[in-house]
């Protein structure tokens, strides 16, 4: 059976702010499944759990699976499922969606080494001694895996540092380059291609890692403004490429009648 298009849905920016709703994707997410698309959640962070996205999802209006999902921890899951033995040692410098992530894919989340792979992704109880672990497992010779690069997410009120921020810190520690697994890599493609098929559009609020994706994957890359792009790049954030994507509006509710028309199309 041929699988619905898919409207792959970024989260920051785009869904939520932090804890607090960006008030028109509830609708717009209703008005895409009302015309029979699917809607997937495409989050480059890793922090939380599959079944804490969902339950967040939920409160902001927005029902929601555990298939829905797909985050950047389990990305990095993915991506070491594919070169490790099962139950191989990895050290976690990141919150309880990574543990999670290594766990439901056979490998053991440890917190210090020895271990075959470190993962680095967003958490907030990074501090100097998550720091010295990391780095120094990652110069023993262990697998350094960014969940992502983003440098920073949005909040309300502004930006906090996000996970390629920690992961610069590491790399500068460690001396080395990391593996990045999540939005625009391979293993979140792999991940959307083996669950929701071959045609979608990406909707983000960062067209570095939103936009990779939708070219990644052959998409059109659907840009919304409520997140950390602007005309003109705010500090820490993105300015609208030049030219322009397909779809550019001010947030998901604006923009979901042109995907729906678009999606009908292809």
């Amino acid at each position: 059976m041929t699988q619905p298009p898919v409207v792959a849905c970024d989260l920051d920016g785009v869904v939520w702010r932090g804890d607090e709703a960006i008030p028109p994707a509830a609708g717009g997410i209703a008005a895409l499944r009302a015309a029979g698309l699917r809607v997937a959640f495409v989050s480059n962070n890793s922090n939380s759990a599959v079944g804490d996205v969902v339950a967040k999802l939920g409160q902001m209006g927005i029902p929601a699976t555990r298939d829905d999902v797909v985050t950047s921890a389990m990305s990095a899951a993915w991506l070491l499922q594919h070169a490790l033995a099962p139950g191989a040692r990895v050290l976690v410098c990141g919150g309880p969606g990574v543990r999670e992530a290594l766990a439901d894919a056979g490998l053991e989340g440890v917190d210090d080494g020895p271990a075959e792979a470190v993962v680095v992704g967003f958490h907030r109880d990074f501090d100097y001694d998550a720091l010295d672990r990391a780095s120094r497992v990652v110069r023993e010779g262990a697998r350094f895996v960014a969940t992502n690069l983003d440098a920073t997410y949005p909040v309300p009120g502004g930006l906090i540092p996000g996970a390629g921020s920690l992961v610069a810190a590491v790399a500068t520690a460690a001396g080395a380059h990391p593996e990045v697994a999540g939005k625009p890599e391979a293993p979140t493609v792999g991940i959307i291609r083996e669950r929701f098929g071959d045609i979608g559009v990406v909707v983000g609020d960062r067209p570095s890692t939103d936009g990779g994706l939708a070219a990644a994957l052959g998409w059109p890359f659907a840009l919304v403004l409520s997140g950390v792009t602007a005309s003109v790049a705010p500090p820490g954030g993105e300015a609208i490429p030049d030219p322009a994507p397909p779809f550019v509006d001010a947030d998901l509710g604006a923009i979901a009648a042109a995907l729906i028309t678009a999606l009908r199309q292809a």
